[in-house]
């Protein structure tokens, strides 16, 4: 006879075809929605995001344009104020939002189009020092020896130099333009990042799944950028994203020092820098333009101060243990 055993069913919510499989990015997301900075970081940088797309929608007049001249404006004044017919302005007089600048163009335009040439500034730059900083860090890490103390060594050369006035120095020695600006801003960002991967490099290459790479064969590359350097994705993101905003804000500096774009390129420190003198005669194309660069890098910033807290692991182990 077969032997008859007693045991307690297995409770239905606990069988394995009915656990909820949890995925990383998945929680990660929910976690980035309840980060209040966060929410409020991605709401205002999706609002300058469409404003930068429906730029040619949203605008009347061209940005480089000056409107002396064109019918409808032919008694028009350099610097007038925001007219807004809806505020009271007379129906006979053309509607600018924010007024005129100095050579008559409408500023709503130049401010529209502005966004996409700073959003452009900020990625680019990060790419650039992002992927140089990436290789250089990663190289340093994973050989060590010489090579390490050169590339580091070179890396606290650029850091001993306020950053602002290095790319100062490197675009006078370029010579003025937005491209030139750019470049040295992405130099002088290049050690932050370089020396992020450095340190996750470190950390990582001793641990037991690189031994185990190495063990069976897999080259010194593929073992670096397969095994080690998705590790240091976390932070380059974190970092990244803060440092998109300090981009563009070192780009507007340039510009507002008549280094960076140069007329007629819509471009906010090219504003501030024409008209800074105007503060009190005509406050509105030093206000608008300030506005806009200070809610950019508002945005980036609390985008990464949300990324930050959500992708630390030392949170994510404690929420796991609640």
């Amino acid at each position: 006879m077969e032997a008859k055993t007693d045991l307690p069913p297995v409770p239905r919510s606990a069988t394995l075809a009915e656990k909820p499989i949890d995925i990383p990015w998945k929680t990660n997301l929910r976690r980035l929605f309840r980060q209040r900075s966060a929410v409020i970081g991605m709401i205002i940088l999706g609002f300058v995001v469409t404003v930068a797309i429906l730029a040619p929608v949203l605008t009347v007049y061209d940005p480089t344009d000056s409107l002396i001249g064109q019918p409808g404006h032919e008694n028009i004044q350099r610097r007038a104020k925001p007219c807004i017919h809806l505020l009271g302005c007379p129906e006979d007089q053309p509607q600018h939002l924010m007024g005129l600048d100095g050579n008559s163009r409408d500023v709503f335009s130049r401010i529209l189009y502005g966004a996409r040439v700073s959003l452009r500034v900020g990625l680019i730059v990060v790419g650039i020092s992002v992927t140089i900083g990436t290789f250089l860090g990663s190289v340093a890490g994973y050989v060590g020896g010489w090579t390490d103390n050169i590339i580091m060594r070179l890396m606290d050369l650029i850091l001993a130099f306020p950053s602002l006035l290095l790319a100062i120095a490197i675009t006078f020695v370029l010579g003025s333009g937005l491209f030139n600006a750019m470049l040295a801003i992405s130099i002088v960002s290049i050690p932050g990042y370089a020396r992020v991967v450095r340190s996750t490099v470190l950390a990582a290459r001793n641990l037991d799944y690189v031994e185990a790479a190495h063990s069976l064969g897999a080259s010194h590359w593929r073992i670096l950028f397969r095994q080690i350097l998705p590790n240091a994705i976390t932070p380059l993101i974190v970092q990244a994203t803060l440092g998109i905003g300090v981009a563009i804000i070192d780009a507007a500096a340039l510009s507002f020092l008549g280094l960076g774009a140069q007329e007629p390129t819509p471009e906010w420190g090219t504003m501030l820098g024409r008209e800074r003198n105007q503060i009190f005669s005509a406050p509105h194309l030093v206000l608008f333009p300030g506005f806009a660069i200070a809610i950019t890098v508002l945005a980036f910033n609390l985008l990464g101060d949300g990324l930050r807290d959500v992708l630390d692991p030392r949170l994510s182990r404690s929420e796991q243990s609640k």
